[in-house]
């Protein structure tokens, strides 16, 4: 199945575990959010999905070999859908399936060819990404910015997150007058 990337933007935020990923992105979700921006958010896990107890109806169902059960609600709705050995879609595929929004931030997926915000600490004590990965826009991080940064490149104070709220702001509306 061929998909293409919305219409609108979609912003990567990519680091190493632990290096405040999450942390941000619920932030800035938050606040993109009151300023009544739709977001939609798409994260990427190495682990298998346990969604509901195994002994729930949706559960049994599923196990029972329904490709997919959607639990709906007056408050909400979920789709489980099994691959069953198919290959994991792509992010364009995953992204397909999402309502419309005028944001989607994606965390992980890091080898997509995605504009992305890389989230780097140091003490988390990895390599950063960015100088493998020219899809890397922009960086957040809590130590400053080294002497040979890739011209272009923004680096952003990972402790002021209303800047990392006002750059990706920015970000959206110059992607929108394209």
């Amino acid at each position: 199945m061929q998909a293409s990337m919305p219409a609108h933007p979609v912003l990567g935020v990519i680091g190493r575990s632990g290096s405040g990923k999450t942390t941000l992105l619920e932030y800035v979700v938050q606040q993109l959010a009151a300023r009544g921006l739709r977001v939609n958010l798409v994260k990427h896990s190495h682990h298998d999905l346990a969604l509901e107890p195994p002994q729930k109806d949706s559960a049994r169902l599923r196990l029972a070999g329904a490709a997919e059960v959607m639990v709906a609600s007056p408050y909400r709705y979920a789709i489980v859908h099994e691959l069953r050995g198919a290959p994991e879609p792509t992010l364009a595929q995953q992204l397909a399936r999402m309502g419309p929004a005028d944001l989607t931030l994606v965390e992980g997926f890091k080898q997509d060819a995605i504009p992305k915000l890389e989230v780097f600490r140091v003490e988390v004590g990895q390599v950063p990404l960015y100088p493998h990965d020219v899809h890397v826009i922009a960086v957040a991080s809590d130590s400053p910015a080294p002497d040979d940064l890739r011209e272009g490149l923004v680096w952003l104070d990972l402790n002021a997150p209303n800047d990392v709220l006002g750059w990706l702001l920015q970000w959206h509306t110059d992607w929108l007058r394209k």
